[in-house]
């Protein structure tokens, strides 16, 4: 089997252009951050979005009947790489910033044209903001089969109740896609369905913005917040509903697969731009008697996380080869494992690089330590590492499932040695005669 990762000149043209305009148009907006306001915000990114628009990048992820590019999971992973560098900022920038990317595509896999002319359409436009809101306080975010959340049907209406945290950007958002149980006694995976909330409706309670490590203090109103979001016998539309009832976890499932491809390759855009600063600290700083740059252990970190970060790479871009050629069930595996091996690669070069600045890296002087609160969220979101281990150790023992239990492993030297002995008779033979016939007198 072949694997095709090349770059069109055209696309590598665009990718040169996105870099440079990230690094001078993105970055500098990371330092100010605790001074803007959504508002504020708005009007900083109205010009950038209307450059991206021109340049033919907005919405990459969408196909073109819907307002987007079309690309491939493979152009996709490249481009986001590039964002990746300031992952909170950039994606917004061109487009396609979580929540509503893969809200957009809930919306264009599952969403009715009414639907897409009143929610879709405005979104991909900008005028509109939205979150997914899934997660509950009070069941496991790991089993989502076990949501609580319930919206019964009366008449041509649902009614919602429950409660929902971490529904990114929901304190600014517009509308919200709410998981909820529908059918509690259908089988797991058919339990929940999805429904467009929009905020203002009644029985709609944004509680707060959830203070975690990236931003350890309560903020209310914040691009990047994570809302506690209280439903109270709200009432919507069955117009409002997803899919069919019970559709939930399969259309979860088909925003799931891509959208964790694009956060592995943005966590390698902030596990290269934290290797950059690995290596100019290192031979920039003097220590010891020489430079950083030549301590062993430098030179170890350096060398074992340009392996890391390539090795990260070339899974991801292989998981979006396969998604692209095959399909998104054919990807599973190999989504599934640079979910948690690349959590793992962003945590330890980002480590890596604040260790090497000291109490600098430590400071908010520089972007690490923010980096390294970002790091660790990586390994919980979209699934937790352990959930994704787990299944992809489930994958292939399966494929193991005709071995008799007891039996000997197929490896096994004696068993093979006497097949062999079998097999190879009539040479053995021989060579023992050879063996057995006394050498003549010299």
């Amino acid at each position: 089997m072949s694997w095709e990762f090349s770059t069109d000149e055209e696309y590598a043209e665009q990718l040169a252009w996105a870099r440079e305009f990230v690094r001078t148009e993105i970055w500098p907006i990371e330092t100010i951050e605790d001074q803007l306001d959504a508002e504020a915000l708005d009007t900083i990114y109205a010009p950038l979005q209307e450059r991206v628009k021109a340049r033919g990048l907005w919405a990459a992820h969408l196909p073109p009947e819907h307002g987007g590019q079309g690309f491939g999971q493979v152009k996709l992973g490249l481009l986001n790489e590039i964002l990746g560098t300031s992952t909170r900022w950039a994606p917004r920038a061109f487009g396609c910033n979580p929540p509503d990317s893969g809200n957009s595509e809930v919306l264009a896999l599952a969403g009715t044209r009414e639907q897409k002319e009143r929610w879709l359409a405005p979104l991909l436009a900008g005028e509109l903001k939205s979150a997914f809101s899934m997660t509950e306080p009070d069941t496991a975010g790991s089993d989502p089969t076990l949501l609580a959340t319930r919206a019964i049907r009366t008449g041509d209406e649902y009614v919602l109740d429950g409660t929902k945290w971490f529904t990114s950007e929901g304190s600014v958002a517009d509308f919200l896609i709410v998981m909820a149980v529908t059918d509690p006694d259908a089988p797991a995976h058919r339990r929940a369905t999805m429904f467009v909330v929009p905020v203002d409706t009644p029985g709609v309670t944004i509680v707060r913005d959830v203070p975690t490590m990236e931003r350890p203090f309560e903020r209310h109103g914040i691009h990047g917040g994570h809302a506690e979001v209280r439903y109270d016998a709200v009432r919507i539309p069955v117009s409002h509903r997803l899919g069919e009832e019970g559709d939930g976890f399969a259309i979860a499932q088909q925003r799931l697969g891509p959208g964790r491809i694009h956060h592995c390759m943005r966590w390698l855009g902030v596990a290269g731009r934290a290797f950059d600063m690995l290596r100019e600290r290192a031979n920039t700083r003097y220590a010891h008697g020489s430079l950083l740059a030549e301590k062993q252990t430098i030179q170890n970190w350096v060398a074992d996380s340009a392996a890391e970060i390539h090795a990260a790479r070339l899974m991801t871009l292989q998981a979006a080869w396969v998604m692209d050629t095959q399909g998104a069930a054919a990807a599973r595996n190999e989504v599934a494992m640079i979910k948690y091996f690349g959590a793992r690669v962003l945590h330890d070069v980002v480590d890596r690089a604040l260790q090497a600045h000291g109490a600098l890296g430590y400071s908010t002087d520089m972007p690490l330590e923010a980096m390294y609160r970002d790091a660790r969220a990586a390994r919980i979101y979209d699934g937790p590492d352990e959930v994704h281990r787990q299944s992809v150790a489930r994958r292939l023992l399966r494929s193991d499932a005709g071995l008799a239990p007891g039996s000997l492993p197929s490896q096994y030297v004696p068993a093979r040695r006497a097949a062999a002995t079998v097999r190879f008779r009539t040479v053995l033979d021989a060579a023992r005669a050879r063996s057995s016939t006394p050498a003549p007198p010299s």
